[in-house]
């Protein structure tokens, strides 16, 4: 069977750069993207199949990352297969809201 990508993550480097500065997140990001990158994903209901905590917030949806230690905003284009990562950043950087605006 060949491997073939259905999902393109745009803007991946943001990963390293938040792994540098909290290093337990890099191997939850790794396996969040393996699971992305690797499925089709039609609607928020086969979105929840692989990642049963995610929530559309405010429009983009919120998954929590690393045992709910992390979050991780994207928008997320089922029918084009892209996922855009709009912002990655602690439980409780999340909480104060700063990244709706």
């Amino acid at each position: 069977m060949q491997y073939i990508r259905v999902v393109h993550v745009i803007s991946r480097k943001a990963f390293s750069a938040f792994a540098v500065k909290y290093p337990d997140s890099a191997e939850p990001l790794a396996s969040w993207y393996r699971i992305i990158s690797r499925n089709a994903f039609r609607n928020i209901s086969e979105l929840r199949n692989a990642f049963n905590s995610v929530d559309a917030v405010a429009g983009p949806y919120v998954f929590n990352i690393g045992g709910n230690k992390y979050r991780l905003v994207a928008a997320v284009h089922f029918n084009g297969g892209r996922v855009y990562i709009r912002h990655l950043m602690t439980h409780s950087e999340y909480d104060k809201g700063t990244w709706k605006k």
